[in-house]
């Protein structure tokens, strides 16, 4: 009987002992470590930057308008000759360089602000010559140009893919916008001459928009299209003849400068207040 008792126990010691060996070989029901989430990926767009640029502009009003009107007693001829729609027109090579901001928001928009400036390589004059009033000839000519364009503009785009970016803008322009007219009449023996300048620096809006490219960490190019407006631009004269006292005639020149620019350019990204990306630690 107590052989019976011993072999019973020596079994169930037995069967404990494997039990405790397989439970040991099972996979544990405990929940993995939860790992922290990644970080977002760092704004590459956000701070500040400087580049260059260069294109080809054009005005969208290409004429200036010269307006002539005789004073009492002289004859209204004089007047009607000396007016006259005269094709001008500014196209040529703009170049110059722009400073700005960006913030990148949202990962996929870029909020900033630019200003630029560029120099102007175009201006055109037209001339127009009427003979058709008796013996009275009148040749009329007029000129326009812009000497320096620049804007003060908001950005704003999306982000297309991390390094294409796709944007809108507008805002502020500013220009040297220059106007000049003169007439010249001959009847008989008397000549009369006309003339009258403007030159200043007109303030307008502009509009447009681009794309953008980082090429590298730190470098961008782009293509941009703008288009903007100065307004309307006046100057006034008299015509004098010769051998009288008082002006014949008064003189008023008007043309408006507004335009279109399309340009390439290339900017450095100083990237200040990016944040830097947080150095990896390993955890055991």
């Amino acid at each position: 009987m107590m052989k019976k008792s011993l072999l019973a126990a020596t079994a169930l010691a037995l069967a404990v002992s494997a039990g405790s060996a397989l439970a040991a070989d099972l996979p544990s029901k405990k929940a993995a470590p939860m790992l922290p989430p990644p970080p977002p990926p760092p704004a590459m767009w956000t701070g500040f930057y400087v580049g260059l640029n260069a294109g080809y502009t054009w005005d969208e009003s290409s004429s200036v308008t010269v307006a002539s009107g005789s004073l009492a007693p002289f004859n209204p001829i004089v007047g009607i000759a000396g007016s006259g729609v005269l094709g001008t027109s500014i196209d040529g090579f703009i170049g110059g360089g722009q400073i700005g901001y960006n913030y990148q928001f949202s990962n996929v928009f870029v909020a900033g602000i630019e200003a630029d400036i560029q120099g102007v390589a175009g201006s055109n004059s037209g001339v127009s010559s009427v003979a058709a009033f008796g013996p009275l000839t009148s040749t009329i000519s007029a000129s326009k140009s812009i000497d320096y364009l620049g804007t003060v503009r908001g950005r704003l785009g999306y982000l297309v893919t991390p390094t294409l970016l796709v944007y809108g803008t507008g805002g502020l322009a500013y220009g040297q916008a220059n106007l000049s007219s003169s007439v010249f009449q001959a009847v008989g023996g008397l000549v009369g001459t006309s003339s009258s300048a403007f030159s200043d620096t007109r303030v307008g809006w502009t509009a447009g928009g681009g794309v953008e490219w980082l090429f590298l960490p730190k470098w961008s190019a782009k293509v941009e299209y703008l288009y903007y407006d100065l307004g309307t631009v006046s100057t006034s004269g008299v015509i004098g003849f010769t051998g009288i006292a008082a002006p014949v005639a008064t003189t008023a020149t008007s043309a408006r400068f507004n335009g279109h620019v399309v340009r390439a350019g290339v900017n450095y990204h100083f990237n200040l207040f990016s944040p830097a990306a947080a150095p990896v630690v390993a955890k055991y």
